[in-house]
């Protein structure tokens, strides 16, 4: 199972690439569980500046926008 973690403030674009993750993820027919994080303690222990991000198996692989399908789609692969 791969684990995301969408971390930001809750924006309109977190909100949208949590969402985004899900729906593919379950189009791939892949196993994924999607969480989000707000808590600005714990985005910064990430060393993130700019949301949205996300976090895949405890590595962060995106920030500071919104990934593209075809990202998402190869981190589900």
């Amino acid at each position: 199972m791969k684990n995301f973690i969408v971390l930001g403030s809750g924006c309109s674009k977190c909100v949208k690439t949590a969402e985004l993750i899900e729906k593919l993820s379950k189009a791939q027919g892949a196993d994924a569980e999607v969480s989000k994080e707000t808590n600005p303690e714990v985005i910064m222990s990430y060393g993130v500046m700019s949301t949205p991000a996300i976090v895949l198996d405890g590595k962060l692989v995106h920030s500071g926008s919104m990934p593209t399908s075809s990202q998402i789609k190869e981190w589900l692969a």
